[in-house]
């Protein structure tokens, strides 16, 4: 390729995403005059600009949207060869990127990486915590390996492994009239303000489906950017909330003024689980990190249960 390196590609690709060079640095984990350079590099060897910096930011030329265009193509192919070389190797061992929404990542992952890092010492895992929306994007463009989110997703082209339903808990102020009981039933949802996470988390949707369930008119949305916000926003009377229960060991502490109690008479859940493409050939691979997650599943949710009794 004319002396053109993959991680040259990778800046370019980096930038071209970012419409910035500072930003694509941090990206990259490198300082931005040592991707500028590199950037630069590459144009020189390819003999055209691919990038035109002004103080608005970076505009990708008409030949280096070609040329990034074609780097993602050939970085998807190097990543479907890696892909095979550790398929074929067999194992859990490698690089391996995981991407994993916020309502499960502070959650699960302690546990897991413990679990993964004692069974599999040679994988190299690296983490990115965002959105469905944005982890599905990262999985088809080839930068990330695997996804752990709710399902289902019924994407084309992506393979999902379901690994556990998770039961939702209802939150209430300690002042609420429901709050010295076990539980109650899921019609008392209907005429409660609703503390809900902002748009853009699947959470959202699951237990506004539920409360539609209830027959919530869906009005009196109080809107949290976290679950220990949501937490606090409960805490100080503003409403109720559905709390998955691997969450409620960390956000729910003692003297924090919330009561939990179980939905009847069916307890609504989410089907947590993996999501890879499926041309990939390390689905044997995924499988076994499935199965350590599992695990790490019932070991954070007993963690609860033992708590409360």
């Amino acid at each position: 390729m004319n002396g053109v390196t993959l991680q040259q590609l990778r800046y370019a690709v980096a930038v071209a995403e970012a419409r910035h060079f500072g930003r694509a640095a941090a990206a990259c984990f490198v300082s931005q005059p040592a991707l500028s350079t590199q950037i630069r590099e590459l144009e020189a060897r390819l003999g055209v600009q691919l990038f035109e910096r002004s103080s608005r930011g970076v505009l990708v030329t008409e030949a280096g949207a070609t040329v990034v265009g074609r780097a993602q193509q050939i970085l998807r192919e190097v990543d479907d060869l890696c892909d095979a070389a550790a398929g074929a190797a067999g194992g859990l061992s490698g690089p391996l990127r995981l991407g994993v929404i916020p309502t499960i990542a502070p959650y699960l992952l302690p546990a897991s990486v413990r679990r993964v890092a004692a069974s599999y010492p040679d994988l190299e895992l690296y983490l990115r915590e965002d959105r469905t929306e944005s982890l599905i994007s990262l999985l088809q463009a080839g930068e990330l390996d695997v996804l752990l989110l709710a399902l289902p997703l019924q994407r084309a082209g992506i393979e999902e492994l379901p690994l556990y339903d998770e039961p939702f808990l209802l939150a209430v102020p300690e002042s609420h009239h429901l709050a010295g009981r076990q539980s109650c039933d899921t019609t008392a949802l209907a005429d409660e303000r609703l503390v809900l996470l902002e748009e853009g988390h699947c959470l959202r949707d699951q237990a506004l489906a539920v409360c539609e369930l209830a027959g919530h008119a869906g009005g009196a949305v109080v809107q949290g950017t976290s679950l220990p916000t949501v937490v606090q926003m409960v805490h100080a009377g503003l409403g109720v909330t559905l709390l998955p229960e691997s969450a409620v060991l960390r956000d729910v502490r003692s003297g924090e003024r919330v009561a939990l109690l179980e939905l009847e008479p069916e307890t609504p859940t989410r089907t947590v689980g993996l999501a890879w493409r499926r041309s990939s050939a390390r689905g044997a691979s995924y499988r076994l990190l499935g199965e350590v997650i599992a695990a790490a599943a019932t070991e954070v949710i007993s963690s609860r249960a033992l708590r409360a009794s």
